[in-house]
């Protein structure tokens, strides 16, 4: 069990300055400075007492936090919308006493092995069994934190742990972008033709809505009639879909903070160009390869665990890859300029038409650029320190692609 001190900065000074006063007035009999120190010693031990006793009463507490999903990361002066709750907190607290929440953790950006330290902490408000705290992040990654209490007297003398602690593990996806939705047709992508039944089968069956079932596949004009949403079940799906191949890049040699945040930018455009085409063509499958893994997303239910998982992936080194899939259809490619394998990827995938979203180092002189500064860590409560990562000047990275849409960031320390 760790040490827990009791008294705060503040308490220690005022504890051991009376305990100076008394000794030394006793030397010198000056009543009056004998008062003073019974009376700030006295009110010290009755405050002590009275912190000691609720804390060990509030022992069996079970404070729990949990924060919005999905949880989004902001850039710059964005205003936050996101409220982490706190629930299961004691209203009956003692007067000249308040009850604080504290998480406390370690911020991984961009999923990366280098974390920053990072805190939050929120008042409760008397007579409140919940309350709310901001927890903010400057770009995407992973936090794993602790959710504990703290009783603390409104002189700031006194800090008592009680309660239960919670931990948890945070996915943080990137700031959301926006820009040119991308137009796909039929022909972009690998036709998928399902077979169809014979003459002599029914061609499909209708029953109740259930949760999961596919908006498209419900039949508006039988659940008007009888007011209850009926889904279409095929007996075989005829409908013909095109597979999308998109491959999201994430090589690079040495992940500085810098090119952390390129990462970051490429995972918010792969985001914007899935959820867009998604909205605006629900017939497309997408097939989603990264340097270690693969989804297969066909839902808005796949896209959102797999934008769980795109918020933790990290950089990887560079290697040997596997040959390009001979099917037809186009090729999105998400990369950044710390892929210095990219020009090779792009010549093996010839002949098939390739698609390049490029993020790109910058300066504040372009247009649209997406600047991160030390001081969006520093506002959120994130303990930066620029020398837990490495050091590194990304250099723009010269790639011939059939078609390429080039975007600019920048950090600034």
């Amino acid at each position: 069990m760790r040490f827990r001190p009791v008294f705060t900065p503040v308490g220690c000074v005022v504890l051991f300055a009376s305990l100076f006063i008394l000794i030394r007035s006793l030397m010198s009999r000056n009543a009056y400075e004998i008062v003073i120190a019974c009376f700030i010693l006295l009110s010290l031990l009755i405050t002590g007492i009275i912190g000691l006793w609720k804390s060990i009463k509030l022992k069996s507490m079970e404070a729990g936090w949990k924060s919005p999903f999905p949880l989004t990361a902001l850039i710059g002066n964005e205003k936050s919308l996101q409220s982490t709750i706190i629930t299961g907190l004691e209203s009956n607290i003692p007067f000249f006493f308040r009850l604080h929440f504290f998480i406390k953790g370690r911020f991984f950006p961009s999923g990366s092995k280098n974390s920053c330290g990072m805190s939050a902490e929120t008042s409760v408000p008397r007579g409140e069994t919940s309350a709310n705290i901001k927890l903010d992040f400057p770009m995407s990654g992973i936090f794993r934190g602790e959710g504990f209490c703290q009783l603390r007297d409104i002189f700031g003398f006194y800090s008592f742990y009680c309660g239960n602690s919670q931990q948890s593990t945070l996915n943080v996806r990137a700031a959301p972008c926006f820009g040119k939705k991308t137009l796909i047709n039929a022909q972009a992508g690998a036709e998928d033709q399902r077979n169809k039944p014979s003459a002599d089968v029914e061609r499909y069956y209708m029953r109740e809505y259930t949760p999961g079932d596919r908006f498209r596949d419900i039949n508006w004009k039988s659940s008007d009639k009888i007011d209850t949403l009926i889904t279409r079940i095929s007996t075989d799906n005829q409908e013909k879909i095109s597979r999308i191949d998109v491959y999201f890049r994430n090589f690079c040699a040495a992940s500085s903070l810098e090119a952390l945040w390129f990462l970051d930018r490429a995972k918010a455009r792969l985001a914007y160009f899935l959820r867009s085409l998604m909205d605006s063509n629900a017939s497309l499958i997408f097939d989603v390869r990264s340097a270690e893994k693969e989804w297969e997303i066909e839902d808005h239910d796949d896209l959102d665990e797999f934008l769980e998982e795109l918020a933790g992936i990290s950089f990887v080194l560079s290697r040997n890859e596997s040959a390009i899939s001979q099917k037809t259809g186009d090729i999105y490619v998400f990369s950044t300029a710390c892929d210095t394998g990219l020009q090779s990827f792009l010549i093996s995938c010839n002949p098939r038409p390739v698609t390049l979203f490029m993020i790109q180092p910058g300066n504040s002189n372009d247009n649209e650029i997406e600047i991160l500064q030390s001081n969006d860590f520093i506002s959120k409560g994130i303990n930066f320190n620029p020398n837990s990562f490495k050091s590194g000047n990304v250099k723009q990275l010269n790639v011939n692609a059939n078609k390429t849409d080039v975007f600019y960031a920048e950090i600034k320390l």
